[in-house]
């Protein structure tokens, strides 16, 4: 009995272990700009590397109910709404590449700009309407771009369903 199922469940190992070598350097980087974690002395990124893991995981749990939908895309969710439910850890400035940004506008900024997701898609994701995603990617780019004075900061937002 137990040699019946040794076979589908090494194909799915093998399956998702195919998936994870091509796109777990993509999700990582996606998690470093989310979390905006510099590298610590050993060059890895904890924080980002823990998301990740934990995106992952919850993605191999899933693996059998996919059926034919994108992995990535499903990880890429994923990761996106722990990120969100984690915001608090990724508030402060650590010194990364988007520090000077708010988590929210991070988490906007990389789905549209870095991720390519649709603006009407990262919406229904993060639950704004379309015209909020919209105002926080632009303030994010001219914060990035320098149009814009980051010392101003403002008090922390709720990330899912802020009001403009």
């Amino acid at each position: 009995m137990r040699e019946r199922h040794a076979g589908p469940r090494r194909g799915r190992a093998q399956d998702f272990e195919s998936f994870v070598a091509g796109a777990a350097g993509r999700l990582l980087h996606t998690a470093t700009l989310l979390t905006a974690e510099p590298a610590d002395a050993s060059g890895a990124h904890p924080h980002a590397r823990r998301l990740l893991t934990a995106s992952l995981a919850r993605t191999f749990a899933d693996w059998e109910r996919l059926r034919g939908e994108d992995p990535y895309n499903r990880t890429r969710q994923e990761l996106a709404a722990r990120f969100a439910r984690e915001t608090w850890r990724h508030h402060r400035p650590r010194g990364g590449l988007l520090d000077r940004l708010t988590p929210q506008e991070r988490l906007v900024l990389v789905l549209r700009l870095y991720e390519g997701v649709p603006e009407e898609q990262t919406a229904a994701l993060l639950g704004l309407p379309e015209g909020r995603v919209r105002a926080v990617c632009n303030r994010s780019v001219a914060t990035m771009r320098g149009t814009r004075n980051p010392t101003v900061r403002r008090g922390p937002a709720r990330l899912l369903g802020a009001a403009p």
